[in-house]
């Protein structure tokens, strides 16, 4: 069998921060701590990641957290997250939150432990299929999902509607890695409520996160209703995934995807993944593959309408690198640099994949300060390294492109932007997923002025990813018409443009 690079022999499930921290006692947790409850006092269950990263501000870069009588380290400071980053003697912890979706997602990229062979087999069989030559061949599908959604907002446009932001990303990045991923139509953008595949999907998010919440004794009693919803989701889910993978086997596709999953064996051992694996695998990659991009995605769109001399600048380029073109070529997407600082610092405020988890495989001390012996793990708060004052300075709370041109990038340690994870088990499709958002903010910077509600703020809904919620945005046509000299419309390049002012995240 293929095996984990990362295989540890470590034991499944949950492990309390008081079996692996020796000195678990120095580390501080929130005031007013109650018995077995713990630090519930202010919490609140539909918002655990903002609470979390309220305490870290207070606690400082090492902190723990007490739930019903379990107890959690969280590490966000930059020194201690470069060490979790060590390979040697760190993988990857299947958290709460992800194990709570391996009745759906079983032994699938995202969802397996490390010492399950299957992670490997399937990663060495998939990683071809996000090579340059593969990405190149996606653009094609990419573009013309894209074509949908501009065709979806004209018709907004015109009936003087304001959008539904995230519902149209949503749309957007399901179709994108349906079609290039699996040959499949869901049809979102014909509908006028979601395809049942993304209830279902949000239905399993959600259920995940609320057993987060509930002490597990009492959550068999207090979620009997969800569960059963919840087993309903996941039936709907698998047999929407089964239809499309018979219907595959009885009609070869184009090389994608799937057609490596059912047809690509290892290179070396000759394995192939199994038929429960192939359904498994088609899941992660339909929920994971959409639900963090369609995040990015609205996130950047939010901040491009607050932030006009932003959006100026950006069109400015995606004007200047795309020219006349009626639409750009694959490599003319990664020319768009600025409009990939607005997606990166989207990224960096509010990662939609908001944490990820660590384990010793061996016993060590991290950061030359705090010991942990074999299995013992940590939650990394994404969201709160990428707002370290120590890296990312005073206004770190801030929105600035400009924090990812190259000179800053370059005097920036190592491990402290990490919205894809890290080490091997990282997000396999990250690059499928910046060039897809990438091209479509620059397509959309391209049609539209995008004019925010002057009413809104940024509230953050949490389904173990982030969205933003109720976001609404009224769209203009731009002056010109796409591809017939558009710059003329905005600003000069890039280079003559103002430095944009700052301002909060959540402006």
């Amino acid at each position: 069998m293929a095996k984990t690079t990362t295989a540890t022999g470590l034991p499944k499930g949950f492990r309390d921060a008081g079996q692996g921290w020796p000195e678990l006692a120095r580390l501080p947790h929130p005031p007013h701590r109650l018995p077995f409850l713990g630090d519930v006092l202010g919490a609140s269950r539909h918002t655990p990641l903002q609470d979390t990263l309220r305490h870290a501000r207070a606690l400082g870069p090492v902190f723990r957290r007490k739930a019903f009588g379990k107890e959690f380290v969280f590490v966000w400071g930059a020194r201690e997250v470069a060490d979790l980053a060590d390979e040697a003697r760190f993988a990857k912890h299947v958290g709460l939150g992800v194990a709570n979706l391996r009745p759906v997602a079983g032994d699938g990229l995202f969802t397996a432990y490390n010492q399950e062979p299957n992670w490997q087999l399937a990663h060495d069989v998939l990683a071809p299929g996000f090579s340059r030559e593969a990405m190149a061949g996606y653009h094609p599908m990419m573009l013309a999902v894209a074509g949908r959604l501009t065709d979806h907002w004209d018709r907004a446009l015109a009936a003087g509607h304001a959008v539904d932001v995230p519902g149209d990303m949503t749309k957007l990045t399901l179709e994108t890695i349906a079609r290039t991923g699996f040959g499949h139509d869901f049809g979102s953008f014909e509908r006028t409520r979601p395809h049942p595949f993304v209830t279902a999907m949000v239905g399993t998010l959600g259920y995940a996160q609320r057993l987060n919440t509930v002490p597990a004794p009492l959550a068999r009693l207090l979620l009997r209703g969800a569960a059963r919803r919840n087993a309903a989701d996941i039936s709907y889910l698998n047999s929407t995934v089964d239809d499309l993978v018979a219907r595959r086997r009885t009609a070869a596709g184009d090389g994608d995807l799937l057609d490596r999953m059912l047809a690509t064996a290892h290179p070396v051992t000759g394995e192939r993944l199994s038929a429960r694996n192939v359904r498994r695998q088609v899941i992660t990659f339909l929920v994971a593959g959409h639900e963090t991009t369609s995040g990015a995605l609205s996130f950047a769109l939010h901040y491009l309408s607050r932030h006009p001399e932003i959006a100026a600048r950006a069109r400015a380029e995606v004007d200047a690198v795309w020219g006349d073109a009626e639409s750009p070529g694959y490599d003319q997407v990664a020319k768009l640099r600025y409009v990939r600082r607005v997606l990166d610092e989207s990224l960096r405020l509010w990662p939609t994949a908001p944490a990820y988890a660590r384990e010793a495989v061996e016993d060590t001390v991290l950061a030359g300060e705090h010991p942990m012996r074999r299995g013992a793990w940590a939650l990394v708060l994404t969201a709160m390294l990428h707002r370290d004052p120590e890296v990312w300075g005073p206004d770190a709370e801030r929105f600035d492109p400009d924090r990812f041109e190259p000179g800053a990038v370059r005097s920036r340690a190592p491990h402290t932007f990490k919205p894809f994870g890290t080490g091997a088990r990282a997000c396999i499709g990250r690059q499928f997923a910046l060039h897809e958002a990438t091209l479509v903010l620059g397509l959309l910077l391209r049609r539209y002025t995008l004019v925010p509600d002057p009413a809104y703020r940024l509230r953050v809904t949490e389904r173990l990813t982030l969205m933003p919620e109720g976001l609404r945005l009224r769209l203009e046509r731009r002056q010109a018409p796409v591809g017939t000299g558009a710059s003329a419309a905005v600003p000069g390049p890039p280079s003559a443009a103002p430095r944009c002012p700052v301002r909060r995240a959540g402006d």
